[in-house]
């Protein structure tokens, strides 16, 4: 009886529930976001400010213009409070690009750059003396269908 009892109820949420499958999200996939935390050191804004101009935001251009981002923004926190960072870089992406693909984008910003993995690695511990890295995050934007 408690077996029928329960098959009974089971059979009676399964045809009064809708499928899943059949509902389609108000929402769709958008492009990618990534904020990187940067906690520049006391005395070295300036410093920092100077490579990002010349430097990031030059290869951040670049990116766009090959159609690699969307778009990009420093923002720099008003009011940090402690361990927050006091400058977010957030980057706008279209999509993934696959591993073969960004494998390609690097080689062409190395060779922009005049450099290879090595000296790029060495160049961003060299920054070490400006601005503390303190992880990103990735975000994908939800658009209105």
């Amino acid at each position: 009886m408690r077996k029928l009892l329960i098959g009974a109820a089971a059979l009676a949420i399964s045809m009064t529930s809708t499928p899943t499958i059949a509902q389609q999200s108000s929402m769709k996939a958008g492009p990618l976001w990534t904020a990187a935390r940067i906690n520049v050191l006391e005395g070295q804004m300036q410093n920092y400010m100077d490579y990002l101009t010349k430097t990031w935001m030059a290869n951040q251009d670049f990116a766009k213009s090959q159609g690699w981002l969307l778009e990009y923004h420093v923002l720099q926190s008003v009011n940090p409070r402690d361990g927050e960072p006091n400058i977010i870089l957030i980057t706008r992406y279209n999509d993934f690009p696959s591993a073969e693909e960004s494998e390609r984008r690097n080689d062409i910003m190395n060779k922009r750059m005049n450099q290879d993995a090595h000296s790029a690695a060495a160049s961003s511990g060299a920054r070490n003396s400006m601005r503390e890295l303190m992880g990103s995050a990735l975000y994908r934007e939800m658009l209105k269908r």
